[in-house]
C-alpha cells in the first residue's frame, strides 16, 4: 500500500500542467514542503498504484484525470508557477533532492564509514534508497558483523519517514535528528534485500544468509526466494537444466509452465529429450482450467529445488563469485 502523500505526489504527477497549478495554488509551503519530501525519496511504486489512486479519486468526484508523465523537476515546475521561480529554488535547491545521488557517487568505504556508526535501521533505511549496485559496494565496505542486522532489517522494511531519508542522506556525519515527519514511503524491503544480496558477491551474499537463516530462518526463506524467481530459470545453462529436471517431478513440473514466458518454456525444454518435451507440450495444450494458485505453489516448488541444488553445490543459477 502507498501513504496518501504519495497518492498525492502520484495524482499531481498525473495531470495536465495547466490543470495541476490551480491546485498547487491551493497549497502552503509545508504543504508543498511534504510534497517535496516524499517525491524526493520516490524511486518505484507498485505497478497498479497509479490506477488504484485514479480509482480512489472518481470515486469522490467525477472528475477526468490525464495520463502520468512526471518526476520531481514537474512538481518544481508547478510550484515555480505558483510561488515563484525564488521560492521554489529555496524549497527544492536546498540540498535536498541531491544527496542520494551524491551517496551513490562516494567511495563506498566513506559512506560505509559514516552508516557503520548508525542504527542498522537507519543504514539499511538509506541503503534501500540507493541503486543495488552502490548498495552492495557499501555493504560490502562493512565490518562482517554490521553486515547480516542491516540485511535483516531492510528485509522487514515497509515503510520509512520521509524527513529521517533527508536528514540521514543529507547529514550523515552529524548527530541524525529525531523523525519528525507524518510522511512515509512504501519500501518493498524484502525486494530490496534481494537485489542487494543479488549484487553482491556469490560469497559475501552466502555468508549473510547463513547469519540470518540462524537468527531468522522464516525471514531467510523469504529472502532467498525472492532472490531467484520463477522466470530466472531462463538463465540456467542446459546441463544445470537438466540436473534441475532430474528433481522435479513431470506434473509438477508441467503445472508451473502453464503460462511461463517463452524464455523460460525454451530453457526448460532444451534440458528435456525431443520426446520429454513434445509430450510436456501436449499436456499443455489439453491443459483444461487450473487454479493461478496452483500454478504458483508449483513454480515455489521447482524454485525451492533449484535453490537447494544450488545450496549443495550441484547448479549454478548465474550468480557466480566474483
Amino acid at each position: 500500500m502507498i501513504t496518501n502523500a504519495e497518492k498525492a505526489v502520484l495524482f499531481l504527477l498525473s495531470l495536465d500542467e495547466e490543470v495541476a497549478r490551480p491546485i498547487v495554488d491551493e497549497l502552503d509551503e509545508d504543504d508543498i514542503r511534504k510534497l517535496r519530501s516524499v517525491a524526493s525519496t520516490m524511486r518505484v511504486v507498485p505497478k497498479d498504484a497509479v490506477d488504484r489512486t485514479f480509482k480512489e479519486f472518481l470515486e469522490k468526484s467525477d472528475t477526468a484525470v490525464a495520463v502520468p508523465r512526471g518526476g520531481l523537476r514537474y512538481l518544481r515546475r508547478l510550484s515555480a508557477g505558483s510561488i515563484g521561480e525564488d521560492r521554489a529554488r529555496a524549497l527544492f535547491e536546498d540540498g535536498v533532492t541531491s544527496p542520494l545521488a551524491r551517496l551513490e557517487a562516494a567511495s563506498p568505504e566513506d559512506v560505509a564509514g559514516l552508516l557503520g556508526n548508525e542504527p542498522p535501521q537507519l543504514a539499511a533505511a538509506v541503503l534501500s534508497m540507493l541503486s543495488p549496485t552502490a548498495a552492495a559496494e557499501i555493504v560490502n565496505a562493512l565490518g562482517d558483523e554490521q553486515k547480516t542486522p542491516l540485511v535483516k532489517h531492510m528485509s522487514r522494511m515497509k515503510q520509512l519517514p520521509a524527513s529521517v531519508l533527508e536528514d540521514v542522506a543529507s547529514a550523515l556525519a552529524a548527530q541524525l535528528p529525531e523523525p519528525e515527519a507524518t510522511a512515509l514511503v512504501s519500501v518493498d524491503g524484502v525486494a530490496k534485500a534481494a537485489e542487494l544480496l543479488n549484487a553482491s558477491s556469490k560469497t559475501a551474499s552466502t555468508s549473510i544468509l547463513s547469519n540470518l537463516e540462524a537468527e531468522d530462518p522464516d525471514l531467510a526463506a523469504i529472502v532467498r526466494q525472492a532472490m531467484f524467481t520463477f522466470d530466472d530459470l531462463a538463465r540456467i545453462d542446459v546441463r544445470g537444466m537438466r540436473t534441475l529436471l532430474r528433481e522435479v517431478a513431470t506434473d509438477r513440473l508441467t503445472l508451473a509452465l502453464r503460462g511461463a514466458s517463452d524464455a523460460v518454456l525454451e530453457a526448460v525444454f532444451r534440458g528435456l529429450s525431443q520426446r520429454a518435451a513434445d509430450l510436456i507440450r501436449d499436456d499443455l495444450e489439453n491443459m483444461g482450467h487450473v487454479r493461478k494458485a496452483d500454478v504458483e505453489a508449483a513454480r515455489r516448488e521447482v524454485v525451492d529445488v533449484a535453490l537447494t541444488l544450488e545450496d549443495q553445490g550441484k547448479l549454478s543459477l548465474g550468480r557466480e563469485d566474483e
